[in-house]
């Protein structure tokens, strides 16, 4: 795994079109003038439409959080591993179920892991 490191102005969207805040601890380290962000970090989601179909309608169920379950080991900051375009996140429900992967749909171009 490798790729492009991710920053706070990476964009990302959740598999149903809502948008991804992204806030990081690291406040040493930037690429393209935002901060590189960790496998540690905390991210909302925000205009999930997403709704689970029900006998009496639907439910809305929106992703509300990220979770990253795999950064780049390889390249650390504070001995946590960085997060890039080939990293992977979970998108959370308020209700803490997995709905799917996060797509990282820009990012910066000067950094990356390898």
């Amino acid at each position: 795994m490798a790729g492009r490191l991710l920053t706070t102005n990476s964009q990302m969207m959740c598999p149903h079109g809502g948008t991804v805040q992204a806030s990081t601890s690291n406040s040493s380290v930037s690429a393209d003038s935002g901060h590189v962000l960790l496998l540690s970090d905390t991210m909302s989601v925000s205009g999930c439409p997403f709704q689970i179909p029900s006998p009496s309608g639907t439910i809305p169920s929106p992703c509300t959080t990220v979770q990253w379950v795999v950064g780049e080991f390889s390249v650390m900051i504070n001995n946590t591993p960085v997060l890039s375009e080939s990293s992977v996140g979970l998108c959370i429900s308020d209700k803490g179920i997995p709905q799917g992967t996060i797509s990282v749909v820009s990012t910066q171009s000067a950094a990356s892991a390898s």
